[in-house]
């Protein structure tokens, strides 16, 4: 008996070097976290990255004489003025911004560039010292105090000048041994930080504009305001075509005009039902952009999307490809969880640095804390690519229906009427427009739905939800303005 236990004892330390070899190859030759892209590495991406946050730094003052007094009885070293060989030119009243000592305790610590060093503290400071500041942003790698540099629509960028800085040096090692000094500018080397000057979790996304006004009716009724939706939403027709449809099949005589103004009221009073519906998203989001044209000019649309589910949670329309509006549709998905999932959440998007920017500021203001995946390239050339490719074709597959609908229209003539025409394509995908995914029912379907047999009832039940949401916010913020007062 004893000697079938010492056998299998045996066997089990032997299965246990076994593992420790297996587990140093895999240490030691296959990385446990794969890159991105193969391209990760080389300096022509890095511009594309968004680095980690900076170091926030308060500055904190105290009275030299203790400090001296403190030295001395802890070491037994007296710190004593500077003895200078010759004539000192620092002004009489100039002291140290840190600890107060006076101008006997201060030389020049670069001659006649303006900067001085305090002996007590060793406190490098100028006419411009940190101390003017509540607080400092620094290098997370150096140390270095931020300067900053450009101004952008919705950030500040500061940048880490420090040459000998670990970050700077080491992207200056991956650059090409050939590379001529000229395009140094082309690669990103210095650590930069964005602060955004803009809050945009105080803007209002579900306000109406100026120009929406009711459905007054005095020419027609309801069903006709039905008919001109699915004709031009539903059927893809312009607003001349829905026009010619309705007076040669219906006999209807309506000015295209009123067809444009009956769909822009509809899609101002429906939009806060479509913001606000509750979609119970599940943990896999798509984002992506495609363009548009207002006047002649390329404008965004900014999508993101259900990936299982296939609804639209999230959408903004900007006239620039920048971050702010690539945060506003982030939040408007983000809203829909009435639990935030945190690291559970899969946010994949394309290699455009926006989106882990939008993902860091809002970490920062909500402490939502998720990882942006990004699908680069159009074959799967690395791990991420292959496991994740399905979730970024789900939006491209979404941008080519959109574009469908979308040239009918040649175009917008104002950020308004693009925002509330992409609101009233989202409220028709959503809600009205046949899916395969759903057995070619729509995405979501609403109990009301089940009463009427037609589109243009439907149109009118989704208006009348929308005006019951205006109806709901109204009260809400009306009763909140009362708590306030």
């Amino acid at each position: 008996m004893d000697s079938i236990i010492l056998y299998l004892i045996n066997i089990i330390q032997e299965q246990y070097k076994q593992i420790c070899y297996l587990l140093l190859f895999i240490c030691k030759y296959i990385p446990l976290k794969q890159w991105a892209f193969d391209d990760s590495h080389s300096p022509e991406y890095q511009k594309f990255k968004v680095d980690k946050l900076p170091t926030v730094y308060t500055p904190a003052t105290f009275d030299y004489q203790l400090y001296i007094a403190y030295i001395k009885h802890r070491y037994g070293y007296l710190i004593k003025p500077i003895k200078r060989r010759s004539e000192s030119d620092i002004p009489k009243d100039l002291v140290c911004p840190r600890c107060g000592a006076p101008h006997d305790y201060l030389y020049k610590n670069n001659g006649a560039k303006g900067q001085f060093m305090c002996k007590v503290c060793e406190e490098l400071f100028n006419s411009d010292n940190i101390y003017k500041h509540t607080i400092e942003l620094r290098c997370p790698y150096c140390g270095n105090i931020l300067v900053p540099k450009k101004e952008r629509k919705f950030f500040r960028i500061h940048k880490c000048t420090n040459r000998k800085c670990s970050y700077y040096l080491t992207n200056k090692r991956k650059l090409p041994p050939d590379l001529k000094p000229e395009e140094k500018h082309k690669y990103k080397l210095h650590y930069i930080y964005r602060e955004f000057t803009m809050d945009f979790f105080r803007m209002d996304l579900h306000s109406l504009p100026s120009n929406a006004t009711g459905f007054s009716f005095k020419k027609f009724s309801p069903h006709i305001l039905g008919l001109v939706l699915t004709y031009h939403v539903n059927l893809k027709l312009s607003t001349r075509q829905t026009s010619h449809a309705l007076k040669e099949v219906h006999g209807i005589d309506i000015s295209h005009t009123t067809v444009a103004s009956y769909a822009m009221t509809a899609a101002c009073v429906i939009k806060p039902f479509v913001d606000t519906y509750d979609y119970k998203p599940s943990n896999i989001l798509s984002a992506d952009e495609t363009y548009i044209k207002k006047l002649g000019k390329k404008h965004y649309v900014w999508i993101i999307m259900d990936a299982c589910k296939k609804s639209i949670l999230g959408y903004q329309v900007s006239d620039n490809r920048s971050v702010g509006p690539c945060i506003l549709a982030m939040r408007m998905a983000f809203e829909k969880f009435k639990v935030f999932p945190s690291k559970l959440l899969k946010f994949i998007a394309d290699g455009y640095s926006a989106y882990p920017l939008a993902a860091q500021y809002i970490k920062a203001q909500k402490g939502w804390d998720f990882d942006v995946t990004q699908v680069i390239g159009l074959t799967n050339d690395d791990a991420v690519s292959t496991e994740f490719r399905w979730v970024k074709q789900v939006v491209e597959r979404l941008n080519r229906t959109f574009k469908m609908s979308y040239r009918i229209t040649n175009g917008y003539n104002s950020d308004e009427g693009a925002l509330y025409g992409v609101s009233l394509w989202v409220a028709y995908y959503n809600f009205l427009r046949p899916h395969p995914h759903n057995y070619w029912k729509p995405l979501n379907e609403i109990d009301e739905f089940e009463k009427v047999g037609n589109m243009p009832a439907k149109w009118i039940i989704l208006i009348r939800l929308g005006q019951q949401k205006i109806l709901e916010m109204q009260k809400s913020s009306a009763v909140s303005g009362n708590t306030c007062s």
